[in-house]
């Protein structure tokens, strides 16, 4: 593969690396290392904005021969100038490394970002170099020091093999739009969780895989609470359609989807949203894929007894099994849907899934399988949460 474009993907990778297996394919996709993922996708046809689970992506400068830091620190000097050349002729250039799965630190690295400063000054340029705390610089110092700008250059250096694959930055995930969609919804309620923006797109993704973002291709989210996964799948120009229980939940995602309207821009208009029982409910309107967190049984504060985990489990798994068994009499075949189902991370990390993962088929569904990540790396969970996000995507047969 001729790799043109790289993503560095966040803290859980194989939820990454399976959300781009969705939209681009496997065959445009290769590992490189622990978190990154080539592909010969070129940079101007990814809308990097969409994805959650990477946090960068760069455009391909070169695979580097060698591994060892000091020849990869002289193919550097030796190149900068003509990556400088890309940049207008005057102002200061902003400068950052990133170093993935290669012997060195941040010393050595501080010493290379010295050596390629002094390669500006004698290319007639002034130069400021990002310091690394860690052998990553973070989005927030990518973000602060605007090394996606116009005078930016953030060099990602991965290992691949025997090799070093070398590309700049050239999109950020944007952690202050994240924040200010997430937090300033006028209407939220901690009560049935706070799904994060970023996994909201990635169970986006891997519902809609490639269908095009579009208003008519409309995706069914039949547990809606807030409104999250529609408004993630409106920003991306999709169309929405959602169903909850409970009709204050109905009316609140009404009300957050019309603030997001005012406030984001949001491409796609006129969301149908209406209350229903996802057990029983029949949805009159059309949807070309379904995304969507499900019950995720009670909240936890403490790990339960062995007999109250039985009992969670076993009341989500009923839940789950109805919804699923209603929702595919009225499915096409084909039809894609993830589902966050809920999963318990015990203290000393054993997960406990729904009983029903191991019959889908019994229930005329398939179960995706991905060519870079195992299905049971599919779960979302921050390290204090005891109750976990673990992500289905199935097809209706």
């Amino acid at each position: 593969m001729m790799y043109a474009s790289v993503f560095i993907l966040g803290r859980l990778s194989a939820l990454g690396r399976a959300e781009l297996e969705s939209i681009y394919g496997a065959a445009h996709l290769e590992p490189v290392g622990s978190q990154a993922m080539a592909s010969d996708v070129s940079p101007a046809d990814i809308d990097f904005a969409r994805l959650g689970g990477a946090v960068r992506v760069g455009k391909v400068l070169a695979q580097v021969p060698t591994i060892a830091w000091p020849e990869i620190q002289r193919f550097l000097i030796q190149h900068l100038p003509e990556y400088l050349d890309a940049l207008p002729a005057e102002g200061k250039v902003k400068l950052g490394l990133s170093a993935f799965d290669l012997a060195v630190n941040t010393q050595a690295l501080l010493r290379t970002g010295l050596e390629l400063k002094k390669v500006c000054k004698k290319s007639g340029r002034s130069a400021r170099v990002v310091p690394n705390e860690n052998l990553e610089l973070s989005s927030a110092q990518v973000l602060h020091n605007q090394l996606c700008g116009e005078m930016g250059v953030e060099l990602l250096l991965m290992r691949s093999g025997n090799q070093t694959l070398l590309a700049q930055t050239t999109a950020v995930q944007d952690i202050n739009a994240y924040a200010h969609r997430d937090q300033n919804r006028p209407k939220r309620d901690a009560r049935v969780g706070m799904l994060p923006p970023k996994l909201a797109q990635t169970i986006v993704n891997m519902a809609a895989g490639p269908l095009p973002p579009q208003e008519d291709t409309v995706v069914l989210d039949p547990f809606c609470g807030t409104g999250v996964i529609l408004q993630e799948a409106l920003l991306m120009g999709y169309g929405a359609y959602g169903t909850d229980l409970e009709p204050r939940m109905v009316d609140f995602t009404r009300q957050n989807l019309e603030w997001l309207s005012t406030h984001h821009g949001a491409t796609a208009t006129n969301p149908l949203l209406e209350a229903g029982d996802a057990t029983s409910h029949f949805w009159t309107g059309r949807f070309a894929a379904v995304a969507s967190e499900t019950y995720l049984g009670r909240p936890l504060s403490s790990w339960p007894t062995g007999t109250d985990l039985r009992e969670i489990i076993t009341t989500c798994n009923i839940i789950l099994e109805k919804f699923l068994r209603n929702l595919g009499g009225q499915l096409p075949s084909g039809t894609r849907l993830c589902l966050a189902v809920p999963a318990w991370k015990s203290p000393s990390d054993h997960i406990s899934h729904l009983p029903l993962l191991d019959h889908l088929e019994e229930m005329g569904y398939n179960r995706v399988s991905f060519e870079h990540a195992r299905n049971a790396e599919l779960v979302y969970y921050r390290p204090e949460q005891l109750v976990a996000r673990e992500l289905l995507v199935i097809t209706r047969k």
